[in-house]
């Protein structure tokens, strides 16, 4: 593999979100792959990289790598809400989802992650 660049990192995590918000979560990890894999320690182009799997409907990928994101940064109200989102997409664990739903909504009180959540229920 080439040697990558702080700059050529950042082009790439920039049009890796171009192509997410454009529809085209298979371009995005195509950049995302690489930059992953030369960073293993970063969480945001794992993140976007989950987006991408989730997007593309590669619902295994994309657990793995939102779980990573909650283990690393389990204060994260949005991957926590995304990981459940693929849990419930991918048919899992419904007390699972619920966690995670439950979690992102107390971690941030957004209307949407608290709608998921269901605490009336």
């Amino acid at each position: 593999m080439a040697e990558r660049s702080p700059e050529t990192d950042v082009v790439d995590y920039r049009a890796a979100e171009q192509l997410l918000a454009a529809r085209d979560p298979s371009g995005a990890v195509q950049l995302l792959d690489p930059l992953v894999e030369a960073h293993p320690e970063k969480v945001s182009p794992r993140l976007l990289r989950a987006r991408a799997y989730f997007m593309s409907a590669r619902l295994r990928a994309a657990e793995a790598d939102f779980r990573t994101v909650v283990e690393r940064e389990p204060d994260n109200a949005y991957a926590h809400f995304a990981l459940a989102r693929t849990l419930e997409r991918a048919g899992g664990d419904p007390d699972e989802v619920r966690r995670h739903f439950r979690l992102a909504a107390a971690l941030d009180p957004r209307p949407d992650f608290v709608d998921a959540a269901g605490f009336e229920e």
